[in-house]
């Protein structure tokens, strides 16, 4: 172990020269959530514009399950050559580490790259719902126990669940999907009552007039939604951003780590990403690995507070 240790240390410190061939053969790009959530959708993004800078083709695999940790372990487990990479997200890259009691990865076996997107979440209910404002959910929760779609758990949607119930003070049923397009298939359906969901998964269907937005989470009004109020205006005072980004296993080499990040944040740069993302009411990330670590890390401390305060453990 220390042998390997200290092999993946010499090798992650060799200059770009050492790595003049790279990329020979095709990156994968694991998502830890199944298809059409903002996981998915920022990956396929940036998998076209990177692949064509970096002269490969980038595949997008979905591997989803377990609050996104089996998708994250794949990648924590994978060589650290710059040819497996993880679109990861707040829940198993952050919120995890202190939600579950066990995980298959630590925080150790995965290192930044770049941010990508950070989104806020949106409270909906179905355009035939008789709520028409959080005010509303929160005297008919009162009524009856409602039903909650989440796209998995320990995610910022089942988070921001938990916390809306807190501070409304209801209870709800929580009912988990394996990623944000089934969760938001069940309420399109009405087998649920209303989700909060990551703002780009939901927003086709916000703008086409299936759902109605009761608010947003995040602290000021979102200029793609400006009639839809904050959380805190609705009277239920709590604010979350969801964030997506690059990471490598570690001990992958710096220089390729750089260049992954300077291919991302060029990608980020195009006219057609950002405006992509901020169709999605998403702002692009672009940060240098360095910077992103340190985000991370202050993340999982933000979120482990808010996890022990909320009594939540999960095996």
């Amino acid at each position: 172990m220390i042998f390997r240790r200290c092999m993946l240390a010499a090798l992650a410190t060799l200059p770009l020269a050492a790595w003049a061939d790279w990329p020979e053969r095709p990156i994968t790009m694991v998502v830890p959530a199944a298809a059409g959530g903002t996981t998915d959708i920022a990956a396929r993004v940036l998998a076209e514009k990177m692949g064509k800078d970096l002269g490969t083709s980038i595949v997008v695999e979905n591997k989803g399950g377990g609050g996104g940790s089996i998708g994250t372990a794949q990648v924590a487990r994978a060589k650290p050559d710059g040819y497996t990479l993880l679109m990861g997200n707040i829940g198993p890259v952050a919120i995890n580490f202190s939600l579950y009691k066990q995980l298959s990865y630590k925080e150790s076996d995965l290192r930044g790259i770049t941010n990508v997107i950070s989104v806020p979440n949106i409270l909906v209910v179905h355009a035939d719902s008789p709520v028409r404002s959080v005010k509303e959910l929160v005297s008919l929760a009162k009524t009856r126990r409602l039903n909650v779609s989440t796209s998995g758990v320990g995610q910022s949607p089942h988070m921001s669940s938990e916390m809306f119930r807190q501070k409304a003070g209801i209870d709800v049923t929580l009912v988990p999907f394996p990623g944000a397009a089934p969760a938001v298939t069940a309420l399109l359906g009405q087998q649920v009552d209303f989700m909060i969901d990551n703002l780009p998964s939901s927003m086709p269907h916000i703008k086409s007039g299936k759902f109605r937005a009761l608010a947003i989470t995040s602290g000021t009004r979102s200029a793609q939604l400006p009639d839809v109020p904050t959380m805190t205006e609705a009277g239920v005072p709590m604010q979350v951003t969801a964030w997506f980004g690059l990471l490598a296993p570690a001990g992958t080499p710096d220089a390729l780590v750089e260049r992954l990040q300077q291919s991302a944040r060029k990608a980020m740069q195009t006219p057609e990403v950002r405006q992509r993302f901020a169709d999605l009411g998403g702002v692009p990330g672009g940060e240098t690995p360095a910077e992103y670590d340190t985000f991370i890390a202050q993340e999982r401390k933000s979120w482990a507070q808010i996890v022990k305060a909320a009594g939540l453990s999960l095996e």
